[in-house]
């Protein structure tokens, strides 16, 4: 099974979890408290989730490596394609 499989089988398990507690017939209704926190919960787990996203994107971009000698190989890769192509006949201008 795939990541996303196994998340859209977390997330229906736990969605029919909450339709079943929340949307419960009037006989077999939870207690008050627990109902007024069960009704909003979805939108406290999505707000959690984003709040976990954006800090592991900020996290992952403040910790981001540099690489030095692919910058390196880069640059001379770039040379060198600048001078075959100054041999083919074509004019660049200089950087």
């Amino acid at each position: 099974m795939t990541k996303l499989g196994q998340w859209l089988c977390g997330l229906a398990l736990l969605g029919s979890a909450w339709a079943a507690l929340a949307l419960a017939p009037p006989g077999l209704q939870p207690p008050a408290p627990l109902r007024q926190a069960l009704l909003p919960l979805p939108v406290y787990l999505l707000v959690a989730f984003g709040c976990y996203s954006l800090a592991t994107v900020g996290y992952r971009v403040a910790t981001f490596n540099d690489c030095e000698e692919a910058a390196a190989e880069l640059q001379e890769h770039i040379k060198a394609a600048r001078a075959d192509l100054r041999r083919r006949g074509l004019r660049l201008e200089p950087q």
